[in-house]
């Protein structure tokens, strides 16, 4: 009765961990670029109460063993990179990727940091940045007199400044991407870091073999599918609820045994 009692309590624990998970994705259904996210268990190990080739007290060998198990762990959570919708926003320092990669972000202390994430603004610098104010790399900065700029697919940065015919060229926005994103380390503030498992980043151009396309005016949503994860919270309130049944029939029946010993 003791095992029943702790292999529910795991699956309680689960259940827990998932609706968490659940509410976090249903809670950034309005994020830009969040990527939807679950928890993955595995099986605790088992007890072998009588091994194969082994023989009972007929003297007869079974051909399986007789195992119980002890439950389920946590073991990883894995985010969901697929591409979300590009919504318009009209808005000219707004940039959504189509397709593969990240924008690099340089942090206060020196590190790298990427995002899908580019809803960009205008420091007190001219400097391209993020809405955190970390500089959006590599380093973009817009003339004082510019009157509007533009971006290509391929990350080229232009603007139009007062009193020039032509366009000016302020640089080029790169992308990154990583071998096993799923391995990125979620910071906050739509941002995520480098790993062992993630890889190192391989830069490049947008619009080139393996990168995606940088849309101006537009902004990724987030894909988050809300008809899913209601699905899914339901299933959870269920799995717990049977856990939790589980514990109560097994504290029952230990009830009645002490009462037989009595």
């Amino acid at each position: 009765m003791d095992r029943a009692l702790k292999t529910a309590a795991t699956g309680m624990y689960a259940q827990q961990l998932n609706v968490d998970a659940i509410a976090n994705n249903l809670a950034n259904v309005n994020t830009t670029s969040f990527k939807s996210t679950r928890v993955e268990f595995q099986d605790l190990m088992y007890q072998t109460i009588r091994a194969t080739g082994v023989p009972d007290q007929l003297g007869t060998y079974g051909t399986q063993e007789l195992q119980v198990g002890d439950g389920t762990v946590p073991s990883s959570t894995t985010r969901n990179f697929s591409q979300g919708d590009l919504t318009p926003t009209q808005n000219q320092l707004d940039f959504g990727i189509q397709g593969d990669g990240f924008f690099e972000i340089r942090m206060p202390d020196g590190t790298e940091a990427y995002t899908r994430d580019g809803s960009f603004k205008i420091s007190a610098n001219g400097n391209l940045v993020t809405s955190n104010g970390n500089l959006v790399e590599p380093g973009i900065t817009i003339p004082e007199n510019t009157t509007s700029l533009s971006v290509g697919p391929d990350g080229t940065v232009q603007a139009t400044v007062s009193g020039q015919t032509n366009p000016v060229t302020l640089g080029q926005l790169q992308l990154a991407k990583f071998i096993n994103p799923d391995g990125l380390q979620a910071l906050g503030n739509n941002l995520y870091q480098e790993t062992v498992t993630s890889g190192t980043p391989i830069l490049g151009n947008a619009n080139t073999t393996g990168f995606g396309t940088v849309q101006q005016g537009y902004l990724e949503a987030s894909n988050v599918s809300i008809v899913n994860q209601m699905v899914k919270m339901i299933e959870a309130e269920r799995a717990y609820e049977l856990n939790s049944k589980a514990v109560q029939t097994a504290n029952s029946m230990m009830q009645i045994a002490n009462n037989l010993v009595q």
